[in-house]
């Protein structure tokens, strides 16, 4: 069930077994509520997403995402229930890890989703990097949590940046500052899809532009188990 974007193509390359998915706007779901309300409201339609993409039962981890920069390593993090019912890992907006046979997932509705996956070590990240996380260097701080977990090196590193609000619709460019901020690091292979998710209401949900009255998108990554 998730969408399968072009976009994705530079992490689905870069390590056996390695896959990204996104699911954008579900069509035909009205949501006009807060996020906690959005969120109780697409729990079925996710929780099928991500039985599609990685399986029936296979632990999926996420992050509370409060618009900081800290990135958690998952397995291993307590969790505390969401108001969909589910678990996430509190105060993070990043998650890491070199397990395979876990998702990690984050929800985003402008912010920009950042797929990360090392090709040497097989390490695997997903960031939300809103306004604040940006400001914060999220993904700075991301590469050098895997660095000292994983002995990640950015230049083996591709990166993918997915659909969020641009100008004109928004007046900080977060995903140009994204972008210096990967070269800054040394990322080898960043890509940014130019989405923007205040274009199109018919695929993306646009917190800005509705208000807050939206709902969700979701961003994936797992690395599937060794045969």
């Amino acid at each position: 069930m998730t969408e399968d974007f072009v976009f994705l193509a530079p992490i689905q390359q870069v390590f056996p077994g390695v896959r990204a998915g996104w699911v954008g706007r579900v069509p035909k779901l009205p949501i006009k509520g807060d996020r906690d309300a959005a969120m109780r409201q697409l729990r079925p339609v996710h929780e099928a997403a991500i039985a599609s993409f990685a399986g029936p039962g296979t632990p999926c981890w996420r992050a509370e995402q409060v618009h900081g920069n800290r990135v958690a390593v998952v397995p291993g993090p307590t969790v505390r229930e969401a108001p969909d019912g589910l678990p996430i890992v509190p105060e993070v907006d990043g998650l890491i890890t070199n397990a395979p046979g876990i998702v990690l997932a984050i929800h985003i509705a402008d912010c920009g989703a950042i797929w990360l996956a090392d090709r040497r070590t097989g390490a695997i990240g997903l960031l939300h990097s809103g306004k604040k996380g940006t400001e914060s260097d999220i993904l700075g701080q991301a590469l050098e949590r895997m660095a000292s977990e994983f002995g990640t090196c950015p230049e083996d590193v591709t990166g993918v940046l997915g659909p969020c609000i641009r100008p004109p619709h928004y007046e900080v460019d977060s995903p140009a500052r994204i972008a210096g901020q990967a070269a800054t690091a040394g990322i080898s292979g960043f890509h940014d899809c130019g989405e923007d998710t205040a274009g199109d209401l018919s695929r993306f949900y646009s917190y800005r532009l509705e208000k807050g009255q939206t709902g969700r998108m979701m961003a994936l990554i797992t690395k599937d188990p060794l045969p």
